[in-house]
């Protein structure tokens, strides 16, 4: 089942259910989906990848409010999104532990023969494709960086 069938079918049971957190939070996805997809042409249709980064993009977006909130005080505001992000979280693939980054990220290192900060943008290249919705972007270029530095 694609992922934007089982949000239709989690949006339907949120509307049931009255759960009016879910019920935005899934709106949204909704939209953006939809906003994407006509982006693309009439009838384009999102991959699994490209549907993943509209949520991955949601989720961010989330928590970079609720840290906004959080400095101004809005702790209404703030419980809001982080339920949303919450949300949204469970269609995203499981975040990768840091030992389990730490050892891709070598991998990847060793595959490509990289040496030194030299060679940095060839390895994020190729661990933010490999670790897409794994890992967060500032993570891996973190690893990255103390593994060439």
């Amino acid at each position: 089942m694609k992922l934007s069938d089982t949000i239709t079918s989690d949006l339907k049971d949120a509307m049931k259910a009255k759960d009016k957190v879910a019920l935005e939070a899934l709106r949204a996805v909704k939209t953006a989906f939809t906003l994407a997809r006509t982006s693309k042409g009439s009838d384009a249709v999102l991959s699994d990848e490209e549907e993943l980064k509209i949520i991955q993009k949601l989720v961010k977006q989330r928590n970079d409010s609720a840290a906004i909130f959080k400095e101004q005080g809005r702790n209404d505001l703030l419980e809001k999104e982080i339920a949303e992000a919450a949300v949204l979280e469970k269609y995203l693939p499981a975040k990768l532990s840091d030992e389990e980054l730490t050892v891709t990220i070598k991998s990847i290192i060793e595959r490509l023969g990289a040496s030194s900060m030299q060679d940095m943008g060839k390895v994020m290249g190729a661990a933010t494709k490999e670790l897409a919705g794994k890992a967060d972007g500032k993570e891996i270029s973190q690893k990255v960086k103390a593994l060439l530095g």
